[in-house]
């Protein structure tokens, strides 16, 4: 072994062995109110569904109650929970034009016992017209949400809001739903490109819709260490957001983006891999740090 720390795959695997054994040791401590958390960045291919669905995981892997709510018409985070979403199944749709309640949507996952998902069918697509007509339809998601949370016999601690890559009614319907915004930023060029518009945008959330929403949380995705651009934008990211920045990093990787394809997450489709590593540290992470207080202000907008 000694040999083998001298190489750089010995290194990393030493490395991968002491971040895992740092993971064991920590108990992640549970939220004595749910969190409900919107996953959210307006340019797309950051893994912002990636991300959504291997928090999720990791959360439920760590002793919490989670809820995924599929937003996203693509309905990508359905898939990767293993979930049915077949046009016929009720859906966040039905939800969305009070049909249905969530308790006739919620599905469980194949991921985990802890892990739950109400699904999007092919019919959001058209959510966004309907929605248009409707009494309160910025607040169709939040009052689905929070009767859901009030009459449920399981207590859930994390609750997950993925939505599409636009600022649309759906998207609006998650940050008024939501008290905290997760944005995944993509370690690579252009990474900050139209974050100062979606900045804007939840500040007139804040202002006219919901005064409590904050933006808590930035995870850095993609991240390749070999690269110095990763290094600049990880840096660039850090200093602009220095409160809301995890320090845990997801990394490049080849098992997170192949998981989706298996119907999975990346821990449940190689939970030795880095990746799966990854999205436990900043699950971790985000349970350590809690839910934050009110911020209005938006810190490093």
């Amino acid at each position: 072994m000694t040999a083998t720390n001298n190489t750089p795959v010995g290194d990393h695997l030493v490395d991968k062995i002491r971040r895992r054994r740092k993971l064991e040791r920590t108990k992640s401590p549970l939220p004595t109110e749910p969190r409900i958390i919107t996953v959210s960045n307006q340019k797309g291919g950051v893994g912002k569904t990636t991300t959504t669905v291997n928090l999720a995981s990791a959360l439920a892997r760590r002793g919490a109650n989670v809820l995924v709510i599929d937003l996203d018409p693509q309905g990508n985070a359905s898939t990767a929970l293993g979930v049915p979403h077949q046009s016929e199944i009720t859906s966040v749709y039905e939800v969305l034009l009070g049909d249905s309640e969530i308790e006739e949507a919620i599905q469980p996952t194949t991921d985990h016992e802890n892990l739950f998902c109400v699904p999007s069918t092919i019919n959001l697509a058209g959510a966004e017209i309907e929605l248009v007509s409707l009494v309160a339809r910025e607040q169709r998601l939040r009052s689905a949400v929070v009767s859901f949370l009030e009459r449920s016999e399981r207590e859930f601690h994390y609750v997950f809001i993925d939505c599409p890559p636009s600022l649309g009614l759906l998207t609006v319907n998650a940050f008024v739903a939501a008290q905290e915004v997760l944005i995944p930023i993509q370690c690579e060029y252009y990474a900050l490109e139209g974050l100062s518009q979606l900045l804007g945008n939840i500040q007139l959330i804040q202002k006219h819709l919901n005064p409590t929403l904050s933006v808590s949380t930035i995870l850095l995705t993609m991240f390749d260490a070999r690269t110095n651009l990763a290094h600049e934008v990880a840096a660039e990211v850090r200093e602009h957001f220095p409160t809301q920045t995890l320090r845990a990093a997801v990394p490049r990787s080849v098992r997170i983006s192949e998981a989706p394809s298996y119907g999975q997450t990346v821990l449940a489709y190689d939970p030795a891999s880095i990746g799966a590593l990854a999205y436990l540290e900043a699950a971790a992470e985000m349970a350590e740090r809690g839910a934050p207080a009110v911020n209005t202000s938006n810190e490093g907008a």
